[in-house]
């Protein structure tokens, strides 16, 4: 909606298909019913790909100021929560309704809910056949969204037509999602549900994939597994079979803390519980034998595993919660076979992709409406710079 907009708003004749029964459903469920449409502090380092940096020339060239100045143009109101993370004041249906309203200031034809059926590509035009009749335009923007909450009608289009098209794609898995763990991965899970603190949590490997990245966040603990946004954060970078590490001490200063002459005649236990959740505390003590040890009785090496129990504990998750919990999809299009300024696919002039459909992912927080944003608006303007007339 956001891509159509700017085109009909600059003289392009544009119809937007949509094959769902009402239009920004992912906008109207996000951020609690509020929508987290962009962040402040957004830029380049906010963002995953395979295509390292990719992302950096449309975030640079429509930044989150350039969105905020719309939001404020439409007097919706709006308030940081939390680390630049901007969020409406009463609905994200605002934005849905922002949207339109651009769309029709930009005269663009609104069709749904369609089916398309088939994509053709002639000498200079693509033909859509859909269940609203054959289309035919200059050029076709594929703007479909990622595979997280299939209940609200989220599917593989762009992934299947772009490997219908032999344009690659990175293989799809959910992100920003829970981590699920088994009795077996971490024993005491049951008794620690409802936990929650703040941690430093790590993902991934250094240079193999999408790389690795330290989060300090709030997580909680479930009877499912681990959530919260520390572990959101992490999943996106989490491959299978790989474990994360947790500081559950969020980074404090562990040889002052628990130096002897401090804490000497306590518990270890209590004294762990002096800045961890008390059940947290039991747990850690218990797994690493000093339950009921005071500080000045436990050896060196007691010490040292315990230490490594609460500053980086490893563990391997069982998987993610899948689809339905996930909030992103890492992966899609590669951004190999994308023109970084125009979106455009190289070796099929006329077709572009923009938003979640392409292997960019961006952190918790507002980063992917960003993305999507600021990828409509590279299309767009790439799309007026180059005459064409039918979109």
């Amino acid at each position: 909606m956001f891509c159509a907009g700017i085109l009909g708003q600059r003289g392009h004749r544009v119809l937007l298909l949509d094959h769902a029964e009402t239009l920004g459903e992912k906008i109207r469920i996000s951020g609690g019913g509020r929508c987290n449409f962009t962040n402040r502090d957004c830029g380049p380092e906010h963002f995953l790909s395979l295509g390292h940096g990719f992302a950096a020339s449309a975030i640079r060239r429509y930044p989150p100021s350039r969105f905020i100045e719309l939001i404020r143009r439409y007097r919706i109101a709006f308030h940081e929560k939390h680390r630049g993370q901007l969020f409406c004041d009463d609905s994200s249906k605002q934005i849905v309704d922002m949207l339109v309203a651009e769309c029709a200031a930009g005269s663009v034809t609104l069709q749904h809910p369609v089916q398309v059926m088939g994509v053709e590509k002639s000498a200079q035009a693509w033909q859509l056949n859909t269940s609203s009749g054959q289309h035919i335009a200059s050029a076709l923007i594929l703007a479909t969204g990622g595979l997280p909450v299939p209940a609200i009608g989220a599917t593989a289009f762009a992934l299947d037509l772009a490997r219908s098209l032999d344009i690659p794609v990175v293989a799809p898995r959910p992100g920003l999602v829970p981590l699920a763990f088994t009795s077996e991965t971490v024993s005491g899970l049951d008794e620690l549900a409802g936990v929650s603190l703040p941690v430093m949590m790590r993902a991934g490997v250094s240079g193999q994939r999408y790389g690795d990245a330290l989060f300090q966040e709030d997580l909680l603990i479930t009877h499912k597994g681990l959530s919260g946004p520390a572990v959101l954060q992490a999943s996106s970078y989490w491959q299978e079979g790989e474990a994360i590490e947790i500081d559950w001490s969020n980074g404090f200063a562990w040889d002052e803390r628990f130096a002897e002459g401090r804490i000497g005649g306590r518990y270890a236990e209590a004294a762990l519980a002096d800045v961890l959740p008390g059940r947290l505390a039991k747990v850690l003590a218990q797994q690493s034998s000093v339950p009921e040890r005071k500080w000045a009785e436990i050896g060196k090496r007691d010490r040292e595993r315990l230490r490594q129990w609460v500053t980086s504990w490893r563990v391997k998750p069982a998987g993610t919660l899948g689809w339905k919990k996930a909030e992103v999809m890492v992966g899609g299009i590669d951004t190999s076979a994308l023109d970084a300024n125009s979106m455009m696919v190289k070796s099929h002039p006329g077709l572009y992709c923009i938003g979640e459909c392409v292997d960019v992912t961006g952190h918790l927080g507002g980063h992917n409406f960003q993305w999507a944003w600021a990828s409509a608006y590279a299309c767009a303007t790439s799309l007026v710079g180059s005459g064409q007339k039918r979109s």
